[in-house]
């Protein structure tokens, strides 16, 4: 029988008849930089912490079965994660990317990727004709779904049929659904990057990152670089993010049903002009997050009236913090003009429609009547202070 989602956050098969580690049920962190071999060619299978520590491996197994891949590899980073993805790409390369992606992502391609060579099409890949953006040159699609910050949700199996078609790679960021949510790979990607630092780790105490994939030439590429690279996750930080997802299950399910709930309380706000959010039956891209996700995540974009009544939510908010990051079980909320997105161009702000009034909420697990219960404090207040006054 198939294993639940949940229980494979927890357990690997492999394990199970064998009392390694003295019978350790938390995995032992292996804090060690080298390894002691009993003589020339014999092994223990482990030779120096930057191409493998068991830690590290341990956690690379639970994320590969959980995103049903041949190999993961973890990373000190998200951004070191696609930093070392870029290596697979050389100069005149030409690549897809979404236009709405993380600001860092971004900011990598344009200053560093191109520096190398690398050329971009920046297009809407949910709504334009991804097919005729396809050249001689081209190497691969690269998606978010859904994006950062604007939650717009790409067809990933439509994504793969044109890769596929056209012997280019399909790249997809799963960070926002995590792979309890979504498996790129089952749909058709070819590797998935996720931000370990968010939902994996759950609990806003560590940085990581990963590359999932279900090739075997890529897997080998992958082992090289990032040996040669060194970017490896340290032992404890790999035992922190293992540590955080044996609760990613019911985190994200938690958090789920206070988006849900708390999307539809900023419905009825006059002072917010749009809430985007998939799991809403308004959002564009809600049947086909039905058809290739389990679930819309806990992620919400919102557009508030004006720049002022958005900085007096920011300055107001108490329990729920006024941060970047998103993922942990505290609820975030997010100013993306200054922070996630502040390097993006402001013409390409303004393409995808990040404004000042913009913000992002990351929902955290706390009990959903303290969040609305502040949120409507919140608002009220700025109410207040911003019309009540002139009435007066």
């Amino acid at each position: 029988m198939a294993r639940g989602i949940s229980t494979k956050c927890i357990h690997l098969e492999e394990d199970e008849q064998c009392s390694k580690n003295y019978g350790a049920i938390s995995y032992p962190i292996y804090q060690t930089a080298t390894y002691a071999h009993t003589g020339v060619g014999k092994s223990t299978g482990f030779d120096y912490s930057r191409l493998q520590n068991p830690t590290r491996e341990h956690l690379e197994k639970i994320v590969a079965n959980l995103e049903n891949g041949i190999d993961a590899l973890a990373f000190t980073t998200g951004m070191a994660a696609i930093t070392l993805l870029m290596e697979l790409f050389g100069p005149e390369d030409h690549l897809i990317v979404d236009a709405d992606l993380y600001g860092g992502s971004i900011r990598l391609f344009h200053n560093v990727s191109k520096k190398n060579g690398i050329t971009f099409s920046s297009i809407d890949c949910h709504k334009e004709d991804v097919a005729s953006y396809v050249n001689e040159h081209t190497k691969a699609i690269y998606i978010e779904t859904p994006t950062n910050p604007m939650m717009n949700v790409t067809d990933i199996r439509a994504m793969a049929k044109i890769s596929k078609e056209r012997g280019i790679l399909l790249i997809v960021d799963n960070t926002f659904l995590s792979p309890y949510f979504q498996n790129p790979l089952d749909a058709g990607a070819d590797i998935v990057v996720h931000s370990g630092t968010k939902y994996l780790g759950g609990h806003n105490d560590t940085l990581a990152g990963f590359l999932v994939t279900n090739r075997e030439d890529i897997r080998e590429k992958f082992r090289f670089l990032i040996k040669t690279t060194g970017a490896g996750l340290s032992p404890f930080d790999s035992w922190l993010i293992l540590r955080g997802m044996k609760t990613l299950g019911i985190r994200m399910e938690r958090a789920q049903q206070n988006a849900l709930e708390i999307a539809e309380w900023l419905v009825r706000q006059q002072s917010v002009t749009k809430v985007i959010y998939p799991g809403r039956k308004e959002h564009p891209g809600y049947e086909v997050m039905k058809k290739q996700s389990r679930g819309f995540g806990a992620m919400i974009t919102f557009q508030l009236e004006s720049r002022d009544f958005a900085l007096s939510i920011l300055e107001r908010v108490r329990m729920i913090k006024f941060a970047e990051s998103l993922g942990g079980v505290e609820t975030l909320i997010t100013y993306p003009v200054t922070q996630t997105h502040a390097d993006v161009p402001e013409e390409t702000r303004e393409k995808n429609n990040i404004t000042e009034s913009t913000l992002r909420m990351s929902v955290g697990i706390e009990d959903i009547k303290d969040l609305i219960h502040e949120l409507a404090e919140v608002f009220g207040e700025t109410e207040e202070e911003l019309y009540g006054r002139k009435e007066s």
